[in-house]
């Protein structure tokens, strides 16, 4: 049976080269990686757990293992990073990779399954407790880098955590200005502006914009709304409705999960 989750022949021409990297050992799953993966998209859209995953995509042990080995030695990223690449090039853009991001945290309030969890206290007044998802677009609007960290971690580290991996995967060649909002103090973007060597703004209203009756008004800031509307994207695959996961590496896993669907979206 066939699932509206799936991906269809050309998405997994994109991702059959960048999954099926040589190895000693051979193909992991051998011709059903497709199926490992239909079925971890599956998960994503639906929100189930992996006991309830359907029996058409094979044993759930299989496929969390496949998860599992991703999440942990940064596949999703390398495969976000090469489909962000190539999503800039199909939309028109000179470059391949871009010379100014935006980077904005998500609080997801935090659900557990049982155990010791990552989730602790943050938010407005550290009254939520959950996980910050943290991601970062460029002009195009599409997810170039994502992690999520703890709730309690700050503004400043978690675009310093981002910034981090965008310099591992070798995605900030081009890299000239990081827009971040002013929950990142002014002294924390300087430092971090030295130590990547490129600009860190801090971008947001003084004064919040109002009409010619006094009243508050919603006016975007330009570009930095672009984040917000991947945010809103990301957030509508019930897997990521809530931090479900008891792990770091397991919730970011699933947050890549969502973003490369979403730039297979808009390539396909």
């Amino acid at each position: 049976m066939a699932y509206s989750s799936d991906v269809t022949a050309a998405q997994w021409k994109m991702l059959e080269s960048l999954l099926l990297l040589p190895s000693k050992r051979g193909p992991k799953h051998g011709n059903d990686l497709r199926h490992v993966v239909d079925a971890m998209l599956y998960i994503s859209h639906t929100g189930c757990q992996w006991r309830f995953q359907p029996e058409e995509f094979g044993p759930w042990t299989r496929v969390w293992s496949q998860f599992r080995r991703w999440s942990r030695n940064d596949t999703w990223a390398r495969v976000l990073a090469a489909l962000h690449a190539t999503s800039r090039t199909a939309l028109g853009r000179e470059e391949s990779l871009p010379s100014m991001v935006v980077i904005d945290t998500h609080l997801a309030r935090g659900a557990s399954n049982g155990g010791v969890t990552f989730h602790n206290q943050g938010g407005p007044y550290g009254r939520t407790n959950g996980a910050k998802r943290i991601v970062c677009v460029d002009v195009t609007g599409l997810p170039l880098s994502v992690r999520v960290v703890p709730a309690s971690t700050s503004e400043a580290k978690t675009v310093e955590v981002l910034l981090e991996d965008i310099k591992r995967t070798g995605t900030d060649q081009r890299l000239e200005l990081v827009l971040v909002d002013r929950g990142t103090a002014e002294s924390a973007a300087k430092r971090l502006s030295a130590r990547f060597n490129y600009e860190v703004r801090r971008v947001g209203w003084d004064e919040p914009p109002r009409n010619e009756h006094g009243a508050k008004v919603f006016r975007p800031i330009r570009h930095a709304w672009r984040v917000e509307v991947a945010h809103g994207h990301l957030v509508r695959r019930r897997r990521l409705a809530r931090c479900f996961e008891n792990t770091v590496a397991s919730a970011t896993g699933w947050l890549h999960v969502a973003s490369i669907n979403e730039v297979l979206r808009v390539l396909s």
